[in-house]
């Protein structure tokens, strides 16, 4: 049996079933911490005013009453005790009304050891680490210095973002994260990730739309060898990937329903079976989801099962638009610049000039920060001075005319304090079509003149209409790049003369096109051999 863990106070556990409370009782003691048990509400009350306790474990059933009671008056009480509850199987709801109250994560009926272990290490993390030494305040810093490097601003939306964020980081619960695409979300939730005490295990992040349907059990759960066709060796899924740590289902609304009845279950039971495995593993996975798209509209509509929106939306954080915190331009602008630096390895990042900036604060930026980003990248890419000047930020009035043109974005939402977090208000009904929209006339067919210049008829020579203009420009780009390359013996410096290029513009142009050595991936090829 381990020593004793000095410093820390005993383990509350409340349950009135003899025999679990007795082998919870031993199972915690083997793990090295002090246990004080309880049979009942009313004791439990007891021993709650008689000394302090580092970790609270109760039951939702007791005899004289509801474990749900304790989480209640633990949340409400200044000392911040931690709470956790145990679940009968297969009783989520009861699960969530806990986390709801304030409980600080939950275990379900019959308790696994594993998770037993792995909830009282998550819950005494921090405090252990407080009463060793003193390096709770100096990792409250960090972590608020990462929240801030993650998501930099200002402006009152994002103060109120990040007051949030710390505490949504206390929590284990699912959290749902909207807001428009570009805004940020999966900023957000690496930053809930780095402040809490997962941060040391994996964060993983997974795009629920790029995968296909076919693929999907075996991309959550992983698959054993010759679980298929093709199954040479066991794999691991994205559970797996991310247990202990944080796993983040990025645009969640486009799961298949299929699928969704299979996340339900690894929710509920924190367990996941492997495709052609015999018996399920359990995972210690904080869940968090990001969408654009409104789930609540979503269930209405029968797209989006009721009782996963309700599994995971306990927990709620609205990221702000860029237009609502217009402010933080000139502070986001200054991280991006400094990190494309890093990226082409000079000296001393760009800067905006005065009239630069001042247009893109004026830009309304219907995609976001990511906007923000893709501009700023190619400006730094084609800028020859040493600041941005207004031209290399490109036709940005094109762009606003554009906007205009798409139709208006929902109403800003506002600020609702929900759940230590932020929640959407109720969405605004949709404005009604202006009379000229509903009349537009439809736009004449283009007419290909027959008398077309050579070089015009060379370059439409063997194409079939329609095409994807912009992605056969791609191509003939990417070619030309190509043979420059080769031509130079893939020498960057050399070929961007060819191209009337600067260094910057080519390695920019490579990046976006998607270009490779033909070397390198032999290497790689070599490498994995």
């Amino acid at each position: 049996m381990p020593p004793r863990t000095p410093g820390l106070d005993p383990i509350l556990v409340i349950d009135d079933e003899a025999d679990l409370r007795e082998l919870l009782d031993i199972s915690i003691r083997r793990m090295g911490h002090d246990v004080v048990l309880a049979g009942s509400l009313a004791e439990a009350r007891e021993k709650l005013v008689q000394q302090r306790y580092s970790l609270v474990l109760t039951d939702m059933r007791l005899g004289d009453g509801l474990g749900i009671e304790i989480v209640r008056q633990l949340a409400a009480a200044p000392e911040r005790v931690p709470v956790a509850v145990i679940t009968a199987y297969g009783s989520a709801d009861n699960a969530v009304e806990a986390l709801k109250a304030g409980a600080f994560d939950y275990i379900a009926k019959p308790v696994s050891l594993d998770q037993l272990r792995s909830l009282v290490m998550n819950a005494l993390g921090r405090q252990q680490r407080e009463d060793q030494d003193n390096a709770a305040a100096a990792e409250a810093a960090q972590a608020a210095d990462r929240a801030a490097a993650l998501l930099p601003g200002h402006s009152a939306a994002m103060q109120e973002v990040r007051r949030s964020l710390s505490r949504l980081a206390r929590s284990m619960a699912p959290v749902v994260i909207s807001g428009e695409s570009g805004s940020g979300k999966e900023r957000a939730a690496r930053a809930i990730h780095a402040t809490s005490t997962r941060a040391a295990h994996p964060f993983v992040a997974v795009n629920c739309g790029a995968i296909p349907e076919n693929l999907m059990e075996s991309e959550f759960f992983g698959y054993v060898k010759g679980a298929f066709t093709g199954a040479d060796a066991e794999r691991n899924g994205f559970f797996q990937a991310a247990n202990g740590g944080t796993l983040l289902l990025d645009e969640v609304a486009d799961l298949p329903l299929a699928m969704q009845v299979k996340l339900l279950r690894a929710l509920q039971e924190r367990r996941v079976r492997k495709i052609g495995a015999s018996r399920e593993d359990a995972v210690d996975v904080r869940v968090m989801c990001a969408s654009h798209k409104d789930l609540a509209a979503m269930v209405a509509a029968g797209q989006f099962r009721q009782d996963l929106y309700y599994r995971l939306n306990v927990l709620g954080l609205r990221m702000p638009t860029l237009r609502e915190r217009t402010e933080d331009i000139p502070v986001l602008a200054r991280a991006i610049l400094e990190h494309l630096a890093v990226r082409y390895s000079d000296p001393r990042p760009r800067r905006l000039s005065q009239a630069a900036l001042e247009r893109l604060v004026a830009y309304p930026f219907p995609g976001n920060v990511r906007e923000l980003e893709n501009l700023l990248e190619r400006a730094y890419a084609f800028a020859e001075a040493e600041d941005i000047q207004v031209e290399d930020l490109g036709p940005l009035d094109a762009n606003m005319e554009h906007a205009a043109l798409r139709p208006a974005p929902s109403p800003l939402t506002p600020y609702t304090p929900w759940a230590g977090g932020l929640a959407p208000a109720e969405p605004a009904p949709a404005p009604e079509p202006t009379p000229q929209a509903a009349t537009a006339p439809e736009s004449e067919p283009i007419v290909v003149p027959a008398d077309l210049p050579d070089t015009a008829e060379r370059a439409c020579r063997g194409v079939t209409f329609p095409i994807d203009l912009p992605a056969r420009l791609e191509d003939v780009e990417r070619e030309i790049i190509l043979q420059a390359l080769a031509q130079t013996g893939f020498n960057r410096t050399a070929a961007a003369p060819l191209l009337g290029l600067n260094l910057r513009q080519l390695r920019y142009r490579i990046q976006q096109l998607g270009i490779r050595d033909g070397r390198d991936e032999r290497e790689e090829g070599e490498g994995a051999a």
